[in-house]
């Protein structure tokens, strides 16, 4: 039975994906790393705890000899690389966590994935022949885009914020490990994620939580920066074909063609709540705005026809579907509080 590494995987994608990889493959057993962070909770996994294919690990993908004794004791045979520091307003106050975690934390994974494969006896094991170290990292790398135009797997690279930067730089060493020394690795970087399990800090479940609490939903500058969505879900369900299927050295960008600004991201919002949850007034006269932060890219969107067309991936929501799905998960979960 195949035992893959999980980095971070009590944190919003990951927590999503473990449950998911689990229930599709049956045949697997993960062993879920993470440092449990602010960003990090077990309560995210609870569906799966007595799951005799899966174990949890706290500590630090920088703590090497923990990494050399988690592949040794469970005979890991494949890594799925969640873990990093993720919020661009943190990378901005404290860089320096973020170029640790995101930088030397993925070279330490990398190298112990190397040393563990690729040396006897393991490189002539069998089920080792396989070994795969999946990267999953974001569209920001990319830098921002105009009015017009797409995001492929080719564009160059021109991180903006401190948090870009430190996932830029773990892209390019997952790179430099498969052109150096053939380490079996795939890349995917994704546009903006949203759906159930989401910390607090992100846009969509402030947006929530401040206008169902009644104080006011800041947004950003004039609200016009524009992202392209992508359901969790659907994200999950990419990264796990790639992981299945996807051509060593290669990179793949999923997203959702998702496009919309952060105004009407509030406004659809608070829409959607004034129709369930109805109050008063609308929700809608909670949304104000506040001074932009800096280095604020102004649009992103992928291009996700690689996916496409070689993997057969597609996206099963649309934003509408989505949000709908995401407001009421956490209608759920603040009641609950």
């Amino acid at each position: 039975m195949q035992t893959i590494l999980i980095t971070g995987g009590a944190g919003f994608i990951g927590s999503n994906f473990i449950p998911f990889f689990l229930e599709k493959n049956r045949d697997c057993k993960i062993v879920n790393l993470d440092a449990l962070t602010y960003a990090g909770d077990l309560n995210n996994l609870k569906e799966i705890v007595t799951n005799s294919n899966y174990s949890f690990v706290k500590g630090d993908i920088c703590d090497r000899e923990l990494l050399e004794d988690i592949f040794q004791k469970n005979s890991i045979s494949g890594v799925i690389h969640f873990a990093a520091e993720s919020h661009v307003d943190n990378s901005i106050k404290n860089p320096d966590a973020f170029i640790k975690t995101n930088v030397f934390g993925t070279f330490n994974l990398l190298d112990v994935a190397k040393k563990y494969w690729m040396s006897a006896p393991n490189i002539f094991k069998k089920g080792f022949e396989k070994s795969r170290f999946l990267h999953v990292s974001t569209d920001e790398v990319y830098g921002t885009l105009g009015k017009t135009g797409l995001f492929t797997e080719t564009t160059p690279y021109a991180p903006n914020s401190p948090y870009s930067a430190s996932k830029a730089s773990s892209d390019f060493m997952v790179r430099s490990y498969f052109h150096t020394y053939g380490l079996n690795v795939i890349t995917t970087n994704c546009s903006n994620n949203y759906g159930p399990k989401q910390h607090n800090e992100k846009l969509i479940p402030t947006i929530i939580r401040k206008a169902i609490s009644g104080k006011e939903i800041p947004i950003y500058g004039d609200g016009k920066n524009i992202r392209d969505w992508l359901y969790v879900l659907d994200h999950c369900k990419g990264i796990e074909l790639v992981y299945q299927k996807g051509e060593l050295g290669e990179t793949y960008n999923i997203g959702g063609e998702n496009e919309r600004d952060n105004l009407y991201i509030a406004n659809k919002v608070c829409e959607i709540l004034d129709k369930i949850l109805p109050k008063e007034n609308s929700y809608k006269n909670q949304i104000s705005f506040v001074k932009d932060r800096p280095g604020h890219d102004f649009r992103y969107a992928i291009n996700a026809s690689k996916i496409q067309k070689e993997l057969s991936w597609r996206a099963d929501e649309n934003f509408e579907t989505g949000i709908l799905k995401t407001i009421q998960w956490y209608l759920n979960k603040y009641k609950s509080i």
